[in-house]
């Protein structure tokens, strides 16, 4: 019976059972590991800024247009004080008025001529329990300028611009992600920058309020910001180029655009991207904010990838 084809294999499968048993332990161990790695990734790349995704800057210019109604109103003795009134029927007199009222309009949202982009990461490790998260310290140059004829065309009828009171509006992942250095200038005059409210419901950002910026040929916006896991932009410039450098060596490339060329190495990597205006399909001024639609069709960038990761 010892020989038997039967209990060999019955023997067989015994030894297959108990020696899953503790490969099944072992597997549940190292998923919750790397489960556990994903999660602290995430909570710990939160914590210092995220994935950072920068949109703009927009052109903010609002509108007011003067409408003209006709009116009703009593008829008042300007002797007594009264209403008048007809003295044969008793009537209550009136007289027509017009009245001139200057009303707010949509908007008009205007994107920059040329936009450059210029960002440099360094990167660092940060530790929770036995995991290492890789973050990044960035720095971006913003150069544009705008064609403000170009606002001009998406007016109607009586419409006026106010320029005087025209924002310039960077949007952010997240406010809490910007560090150290954070300014912009307008032919080397500096401009107050503001959060955007949370109030609005629109993303993250910041703003500033330019003046007629009709009278400004070149804006530099500098940013000092923290991140992690990727980072990425918007092409908004009827002609971009942007460039991404940094000391991480295995660099992913995502999003709508692949750079034009780049080089890798084990010090780090550098991309440049050019996209022109027919390739990103945004209107360069309009009535509505295409901010989401920038983010959602036209965005790409870099992902900071872990080849060695243990899990």
């Amino acid at each position: 019976m010892l020989r038997s084809a039967g209990f060999r294999f019955m023997i067989v499968g015994v030894l297959v059972l108990l020696m899953f048993i503790p490969m099944f332990f072992v597997g549940s161990i190292i998923d919750s590991r790397a489960n556990y790695s994903r999660s602290t990734i995430d909570s710990v790349s939160e914590e210092w800024g995220g994935q950072q995704l920068i949109t703009g800057p927009v052109l903010v210019i609002p509108v007011t247009e003067q409408v003209t109604t006709r009116k009703r109103r009593d008829v008042i003795d300007p002797a007594t004080g009264l209403v008048k009134r007809d003295e044969k029927s008793g009537e209550v007199l009136y007289e027509y008025y017009e009245e001139t009222t200057t009303e707010s309009r949509a908007p008009v949202y205007l994107y920059p001529r040329n936009f450059s982009f210029d960002a440099t990461t360094a990167t660092e490790e940060r530790h929770r329990g036995i995991f290492k998260v890789p973050v990044y310290r960035g720095e971006a140059v913003i150069a544009f300028d705008f064609d403000t004829d170009d606002a001009a065309k998406v007016l109607e009828g009586k419409e006026e611009a106010s320029w005087d009171d025209a924002v310039l509006r960077l949007s952010l992942t997240s406010n809490k992600a910007l560090r150290g250095k954070a300014e912009l200038t307008g032919d080397g005059a500096v401009l107050a920058l503001e959060p955007v409210s949370s109030e609005t419901g629109d993303a993250q950002g910041i703003f500033a309020r330019t003046g007629d910026p009709r009278k400004i040929e070149k804006f530099r916006w500098e940013l000092g910001f923290n991140g992690a896991q990727a980072l990425s932009v918007a092409p908004v410039g009827r002609d971009s180029r942007v460039t991404f450098s940094s000391d991480w060596p295995h660099p992913s490339f995502f999003g709508a655009f692949l750079p034009n060329d780049s080089e890798i190495g084990d010090n780090g990597f550098t991309a440049r991207w050019d996209i022109p205006h027919l390739a990103r399909a945004l209107p360069q001024a309009a009535r509505e904010n295409h901010d989401f639609a920038a983010r959602a069709r036209t965005a790409f960038g870099v992902r900071f990838y872990q080849p060695n990761d243990f899990y």
